[in-house]
């Protein structure tokens, strides 16, 4: 038998691995278990220039309140803020490796050669990320749900909730975020057929130029504030394109994020180094080369193995995108109190979005003036595949500023306890 024989055997197994009852027990016996991360946060110190990566590379937003310091000091904030989700790539993890050999079973390769997709973000955000800002987080399994019959796999799936808390060196909470997650048979998108319809976008000169308007009329609210009672119901955000979407956008995306939060990896040794860690996380290629799971952001015969036209986007990715168009109509005096996106279908590679909104609602709370954003992503197939909600405090002429949220208490005390936990580690091997 050939090598390449063998490879492709190697990737048909793991490609239609099954979701056992063992995984889903042992993912359940980790809820509220603060979670050992292979991965080294890649801003552990908050700075103008990780700040401005993001914004540019991930985000794809120039909005001049990341960009600029000069322009930033003259805000409510008096210097440079992170655009609202960049804690996605700091928050230095001080779970230490597990020691007993219970723990090491508990939480060993899960769910192996299973596809795992975002599906949707939860954010509650207490205050600004601003440079210099040393960042801590804890990550663990906060709900798993079991479907019986999914429509992507044609068999069950496994619905998963994740919690990271991010707090400052004092343990007090910076935001939390609860991540939404379906794992699935990666052979089902083949096996049930369902986007055998779908081909790469090609563009005339006309879509093109409609893309170009979108772009060349993106509007940016910065210093003008909007005010809570110059607002009504019903009222529509400029829209915010993003696309066409190239393996450009997913380099400067990484560029400007990581490799992701949780598996680390990176270049050559780096990645040797981590596929020593999570073996179950590669498969070969058709040259018979181990390769990240990850690459079906970037690789078409990839996509194309598993039944998909085209590699895709990042969930994390939408997800910016639809905070980029809230900010944008916002502006710099206002705050976005909490966030709750929904990721419905892929954003294939050569897909458009564009992001569309309305008011659909105002809200008075003692001093508190605030509005509900309603946002939704539709590609050039006029799918909609991407939909978020947000509560946005504006400033009121008569309430006055936006007032930033204040933590819940069980938050707080799971903040104090990190920073408790993380000492009594430290004066225990000293």
């Amino acid at each position: 038998m050939s090598d390449t024989a063998t490879a492709k055997e190697t990737v048909s197994e793991i490609d239609y691995a099954k979701i056992t009852d063992e995984d889903i027990e042992r993912e359940r016996a980790q809820i509220g278990i603060p979670q050992f991360l292979h991965g080294d946060a890649f801003n552990a110190l908050v700075s103008h220039d990780g700040i401005k990566h993001f914004a540019y590379g991930f985000v794809a937003d120039d909005n001049q309140l990341w960009h600029d310091e000069d322009y930033a000091k003259r805000t409510r904030w008096r210097g440079p803020i992170a655009p609202p989700l960049f804690l996605v790539t700091t928050g230095i993890s001080e779970v230490p490796p597990y020691e007993t050999p219970e723990m090491k079973a508990l939480f060993k390769g899960l769910y192996r050669g299973i596809g795992r997709y975002n599906v949707g973000t939860k954010w509650k955000l207490f205050r600004p990320v601003r440079p210099g800002d040393v960042i801590y987080r804890e990550m663990s399994v906060d709900d798993v749900q079991v479907k019986a019959q999914s429509s992507f796999s044609g068999a069950r799936t496994v619905l998963d909730r994740i919690r990271h808390l991010y707090v400052d060196q004092n343990g007090n909470p910076i935001a939390v975020r609860y991540e939404h997650f379906v794992n699935a048979e990666r052979g089902g998108s083949k096996k049930t057929n369902k986007h055998a319809d779908i081909t790469r976008q090609h563009y005339t000169p006309d879509m093109i130029a409609k893309i170009d308007a979108h772009y060349a009329a993106e509007e940016v609210r910065g210093a003008n504030k909007r005010w809570w009672e110059d607002v009504k119901v019903g009222d529509a955000i400029v829209p915010v394109v993003k696309g066409p979407l190239g393996t450009m956008d997913i380099i400067a995306a990484h560029l400007g994020w990581g490799l992701g939060d949780t598996y680390g990896g990176g270049p050559l040794r780096y990645d040797w180094k981590t596929r020593q860690k999570l073996k179950n996380f590669y498969n070969e290629d058709e040259y018979g080369i181990p390769r990240s799971m990850m690459r079906l952001h970037w690789d078409q015969r990839r996509a194309e193995d598993l039944g998909l036209p085209a590699p895709y986007d990042y969930g994390q990715m939408r997800t910016n995108w639809l905070t980029h168009a809230i900010t944008n109509w916002m502006g710099d005096d206002a705050w976005i109190a909490d966030l709750h996106t929904e990721i419905r279908g892929f954003n294939f590679h050569g897909d458009t979005t564009l992001i569309t909104g309305e008011v659909t609602d105002k809200v008075e709370d003692g001093s508190h003036r605030a509005v509900v954003l309603t946002l939704r992503g539709t590609n050039q197939r006029e799918l909609a595949t991407c939909f978020a909600t947000a509560t946005v405090r504006l400033p009121s002429r008569e309430a006055g500023p936006a007032v930033l949220p204040l933590p819940d208490e069980d938050l707080r005390e799971r903040g104090a306890r990190m920073m408790v936990e993380a000492s009594e580690r430290i004066r225990n091997k000293g």
